[in-house]
């Protein structure tokens, strides 16, 4: 087999200039959704492991009962609940004015991995706030600072140094678990390769797919790379 005969097993051009675009369009679908939902479940996460650290043992209970149930039960299983389940449900929604919610798959997609994200990164804040010497809080309190400006300027700024590693990680595993969302009809970037491939039956449609997800990754890891470095740097003797 010759180089050329080689290379267009692995890269056709007619089939990259009729799916080539396309395939990109569901990238940043992909990007879209990951970004969005990973910064709503960070803020949500926060609030579910300041919850678990409360002295309030109702709010202790309610917050380790749904990180227990969305980090214990799979994504895709949590997804078809929201977009077939609650779903199903139009008569409900429709009188509470929510069924253009609903009914759309890209916000149940987005509502599902929000959820799924926040009870992973709540872990990880809870760990790295944990992990904050106790003699911060001592010295914050003995300067006379409020709890609110301790837990903001002092102890929250530590405790993301110590999680942005966890983070990144619990980040990546979102890219490569968002193609499911292609399951509930988004056009992602594995929505689109599926939809050419069942037209085309050429698996390098696959094998693209694959080396793009793999990009995204690595922009992460370098990404990541470079902010705990900056963020450590103070950190080297």
């Amino acid at each position: 087999m010759s180089a050329t005969e080689l290379l267009q097993l692995f890269f056709d051009p007619e089939l990259f200039e009729r799916y080539g675009a396309r395939m990109l369009d569901g990238l940043l679908v992909t990007a879209k959704l990951v970004a969005i939902s990973f910064s709503l479940g960070l803020l949500l996460g926060l609030l579910l492991a300041l919850g678990r650290l409360s002295r309030n043992s109702m709010l202790r209970g309610a917050t380790a009962a749904y990180i227990y149930f969305f980090r214990g039960s799979p994504l895709l299983a949590q997804l078809f609940m929201l977009y077939y389940g609650l779903g199903s449900f139009r008569e409900l929604w429709q009188d509470l004015g929510l069924w253009w919610f609903f009914r759309d798959a890209w916000y149940c997609s987005l509502l599902a991995f929000t959820l799924n994200t926040a009870a992973y990164q709540a872990e990880i804040l809870r760990g790295s706030l944990q992990a904050v010497a106790r003699g911060q809080h001592e010295a914050a309190a003995a300067l006379g600072l409020s709890r609110r400006t301790t837990f903001f300027k002092v102890i929250l700024p530590q405790s993301m140094l110590l999680a942005v590693g966890p983070l990144g990680n619990e980040l990546i595993l979102m890219v490569k678990a968002s193609a499911i969302a292609s399951l509930v009809t988004i056009y992602d970037l594995m929505g689109i390769t599926k939809l050419a491939f069942s037209r085309t039956f050429d698996f390098q449609l696959y094998l693209w797919a694959a080396l793009l997800y793999l990009l995204i990754v690595e922009v992460i890891r370098r990404l990541l790379r470079r902010i705990e470095m900056r963020l450590g740097r103070h950190l080297d003797t």
